[in-house]
């Protein structure tokens, strides 16, 4: 296979001189194969040889040498070879083999005589011998003799022929390795021209391709300056020409706009000249005017001092003081409000001012982030908007007290928009912490700001470049999104009110005194409605702003204070890891570099004590130390039961719950309302799990609701072990449900007293409230769990409720977002039917919120109305979901595990089988009774049975 054409070529002579050779051999084989067939003593050698080397006889044939179609073997001939083959004799032998053969050959040709001589013996008749068979003994040792110098000279020749045929084999061999050794150089000769060849060819090709690619990049580099030197000077011509027709469009803009100006030059002077002639002509008539009233006010002023002369009355003197002092009064009014427009300015002022900064919804979605905060962050946009702001606070005050009504309270909301109170540092001298006690009260007493600068601001920047300034995507940041555009339309729209007020309207020339004075007031009197009106939706607008813009700040800082606190309790854990701390804080051997450690982790620890405080406050500050004591017991802990060091602090790193009054929530929940949640919640979770030590030590205790649920699955065929107690149950299933109801009557009416009076107590609303956020958090699943703590916030709730505001805005949301969560929880089969029932109750609930009910207050019916129906239904899905567990547990309990269970329970409360007697009187006793009835029967039967066969025979 390795020679190709050439090679074959090449050996065509070889090939011929090989046949020529062969023919000879055949030859040969044909003669001696002729010899041996001729011969009886040869075949008989030959068979001696077979049987000896162990082989079968070899068989000569002739094999024609001349070319042409070959002779058919014989089928008795292809036969004995295929034999030959498969008994695998047809290889040489070596000649110890040979030798083995030969030795166990002659060992059996002995015993072949002595048998054959003990069979020919005779027994001896007589005591001699005839001379016959002593002939026969003879002739027969003469054979023998012949026999065996035969078989030696036959051994003799097949040794010899052996050792011929090694020799040629041996000749064979190493021509055939001489061959092979020049065939191997031959072809690592041409093996080693070809890769040469080829490399040669590789380098060739290789040095082409790089000629080839440096020519393109040639061609490509000329094409390239060629194409970028036209368009230079097709972008030259462009400009020009562009250049050329600007400054003709420039001539021709400056020539109208020459024309424009002397128009408008004209028609100025001409309008400045009739005004000048209405001014001078309104001056003159109130010049008049004026000197006539004057004139009229001092004639009356004489007569009446005349009269009063005349008349003598007491109060004469009185009335003219009071005449001077009104007079005063109306000087120092008008020199307050001179004041006032010097230093304060007025509204119109303010707006205009404000109005000149440029910031409104269309700028601002043009700017980039960073210009937007730099003009935003620029002290006389600050003053501007903080100036009308505290005007439209001021001004919303007015409009609330002259209309004996109240704006609605967010002090709540803006206390959390304020720094947190810090702790003060401890001093040593009492006079310091007397000094730094009084500007912490005053700070409580100084009122926050209605409309905060910075928020109101915020708002722009969430409604231009939203992705850069809220961190998600979820519903509270769209609701923000949403209130922050309805806050800048409405304070947008009271702005222009201001702006197009009854200042900006010029009056009409020809109307008399009169009547310009009646318009002029009842438009005055029309714009001030209108002003308040848009004042009071712009403040509704901001507290609908301030709630999400708080619930989203709230967000923000508490998912930023969990990361300062694991970032803490990380860098606490590395240190105590690293330098090898014990449990009083000491430890012995400390390197420069752990002290370097310790130092650098104690400032890391306090910038982010700091940060939280800044965030928290005190109560941060709280938390934080907290964790780190947690991660300090825990780390000990795991250190003194050998576990790995990771696990404190994958349970450190975890993200902290914290409820509204700073500590972790408490595990105890209100058992009251918990009663039957609970009851279907533990059909499923302690099916297979209840403890027999209480059941044992009270044998006499009726059976578990499991135990009969479980009992029921398995005989659910049969009814009559259920059918006995079927009354009973049933009363004591209406005893339970009365008892229930009133307990549930009870509760509500509990809370609602609660909630009513002067003073009320909002604590059992949080805790109800609580309980539906973890029961949504029990049901739910994983993904859903943190928007449902993020969604109902006991915090902001606590603290609205503790404003007395009684704000239903944010209770109204929990409610519905709770029903929207129940409605998803549920089976998609009854979402129609669910959310028809949800409609009806928010409707009823906005229509009972504006009327009461027996002095009682429409919030708080409101209130227990809406907690009552979503607790309600909360119990209806958690029942439903506990069948549905029970469903799917029902296969593996109608088999072996039930009958597992049962057996278990019916072990734990009456015992082992060995104590039956004593543990089940009432079971002895029956099946005492009924085992004499029973044998009674049996041996009736057996009479039976004995009498049959005597029947039968007869």
């Amino acid at each position: 296979k390795k020679l190709n054409s050439r090679g074959e070529g090449k050996n065509k002579g070889e090939t011929s001189g090989g046949v020529k050779q062969r023919r000879k051999q055949g030859r040969r084989r044909r003669k001696r194969g002729d010899f041996l067939r001729d011969s009886p003593a040869r075949e008989t050698e030959g068979s001696l040889i077979g049987a000896v080397m162990g082989v079968r006889e070899p068989v000569a044939m002739e094999i024609p040498a001349e070319e042409g179609a070959a002779a058919r073997v014989p089928p008795r001939i292809r036969r004995r070879l295929l034999e030959g083959r498969a008994s695998g004799g047809g290889g040489p032998s070596s000649a110890e083999e040979i030798e083995a053969k030969l030795k166990e050959a002659d060992h059996r040709r002995q015993q072949f005589h002595d048998w054959l001589s003990c069979k020919a013996r005779k027994k001896p008749r007589s005591p001699s011998w005839s001379s016959q068979e002593e002939d026969y003994g003879q002739r027969l040792e003469a054979r023998l003799q012949a026999a065996e110098q035969k078989r030696l000279s036959l051994l003799a020749k097949a040794q010899n022929r052996l050792a011929k045929l090694d020799e040629l084999r041996q000749a064979a061999k190493n021509d055939v390795e001489m061959r092979f050794e020049k065939e191997k150089e031959e072809l690592e000769t041409r093996v080693e021209s070809r890769v040469r060849q080829a490399e040669e060819n590789r380098m060739r090709l290789l040095h082409a391709d790089m000629q080839r690619r440096a020519a393109l990049k040639e061609r490509t580099e000329r094409s390239l300056v060629q194409k970028a030197t036209s368009e230079s000077k097709y972008t030259e011509r462009v400009r020009s020409a562009i250049l050329a027709k600007r400054a003709a469009a420039e001539k021709k803009r400056l020539a109208l706009l020459e024309a424009e100006k002397r128009k408008a030059r004209a028609r100025l002077m001409h309008i400045r000249q009739a005004a000048m002639t209405v001014s001078s002509q309104r001056e003159a008539e109130r010049i008049k005017l004026k000197e006539h009233l004057d004139s009229k006010l001092q004639r009356a002023k004489r007569k009446r001092a005349e009269y009063l002369k005349q008349r003598g009355s007491p109060c004469s003197s009185a009335h003219a003081d009071y005449i001077k002092h009104a007079d005063f009064l109306s000087r120092k009014l008008a020199r307050c409000w001179r004041s006032f427009v010097k230093s304060r300015k007025t509204t119109l002022a303010l707006a205009q001012a404000y109005d000149a900064l440029g910031i409104n919804e269309k700028s601002v979605k043009s700017m980039p982030f960073e210009e937007l905060a730099m003009l935003m962050g620029s002290p006389t946009a600050l003053e501007a908007t903080k100036a009308l702001l505290d005007r439209f606070e001021r001004r919303l005050t007015l409009c609330q007290s002259a209309n004996s009504s109240s704006a609605e309270n967010i002090d709540h909301l803006l206390k959390r928009l304020a720094t947190p109170k810090r702790k003060a540092p401890p001093s040593r001298d009492g006079r310091t912490r007397v000094a730094a006690k009084r500007p912490a009260r005053t700070s409580e007493t100084s009122r926050l700001s209605r409309y905060s600068l910075r928020v109101v601001l915020c708002a722009y920047m969430i409604l231009a470049h939203p992705s850069a300034v809220l961190s998600g995507d979820g519903e509270q940041e769209q609701l923000l999104m949403e209130s922050a555009a309805n806050f800048v339309r409405e304070f947008e729209l009271l702005v222009k009110t201001i702006l197009e007020g009854p200042g900006r309207t010029s009056r009409q020339p020809s109307l008399d005194g009169a009547e310009s004075s009646s318009c002029q007031k009842s438009y005055d009197v029309a714009s001030q409605s209108k002003f308040k009106t848009q004042l009071v939706n712009f403040d509704k607008a901001w507290c609908t702003y301030l709630y999400g813009f708080v619930v989203w700040k709230v967000k923000d800082a508490r998912s930023l204070e969990g990361d300062l606190v694991r970032a803490a309790c990380k860098l606490e854990l590395s240190m105590m890891q690293t330098c090898k701390l014990t449990a009083d804080g000491q430890s012995h051997n400390l390197t420069h570099d752990m002290k370097a450690i310790q130092k650098q982790v104690s400032d890391d620890q306090k910038l982010l004590r700091e940060k939280v405080q800044h965030l928290s406050g005190d109560a941060g500050i709280e938390r934080m130390d907290s964790a780190l004591s947690d991660a300090r017991s825990k780390f000990f802990e795991a250190k003194e039961n050998g576990s790995p060091l990771a696990a404190p602090v994958a349970n450190v790193c975890t993200p902290l719950r914290i409820d509204s009054s700073g500590k972790l929530p408490p595990t105890e929940v209100n058992m009251n309302s918990k009663t039957d949640a609970e009851g279907s919640r533990s059909v499923v979770r302690s099916l297979f799990g209840a403890s027999g030590a209480s059941s044992s030590t009270s044998p006499v205790n009726l059976p578990t609701e499991n135990e009969q649920m479980v009992n029921e699955m398995l005989h659910e065929d049969g009814g009559a072990i259920a059918g006995n107690s079927n009354d009973a149950r049933t009363i004591e299933k209406d005893f339970q449900d009365k008892v229930r109801e009133t307990m549930e009557k009870a509760f509500w009416d509990v809370v609602t007293d609660s909630m009513r009076g002067d003073k009320p107590d909002y604590s059992q609303l949080i805790n109800l409230v609580k309980e539906v956020r973890d029961s949504l958090h029990d049901l739910a699943p994983k993904e859903w769990k943190e928007e449902i703590y993020e969604n109902i916030d006991l915090e902001i709730l606590s603290q609205v409720l503790e404003s007395g505001s009684q704000d239903t805005q944010y209770l109204g949301q929990i409610l519905q977002y709770s029903l929207d969560m129940v409605r998803k929880l549920s089976a998609a089969a009854k979402d129609d039917e669910m959310k028809a029932s949800h409609d009806k109750l928010l409707s009823e609930l906005a229509a009972s919120s504006e009327d009461t009910d027996n002095g009682v207050s429409s919030f708080v019916i409101a209130v227990i109305k809406g907690l009552r129906f979503t607790l309600e239904e909360i119990k209806q899905l958690q029942v439903e979901v506990s069948k549905a567990y029970v469903q799917l547990m029902q296969p593996t309990i109608k088999g072996s595990a039930g009958v597992e269970y049962l057996q278990k329970a019916f072990g734990d409360r009456y015992g082992p089988p060995a104590n039956a007697s004593a543990s089940l009187p009432v079971t002895l006793q029956w099946i005492s009774a009924s085992k004499s009835i029973v044998d009674g029967e049996w041996s009736e039967h057996l009479g039976s049975l004995s009498v049959l066969p005597a029947a039968n025979h007869v």
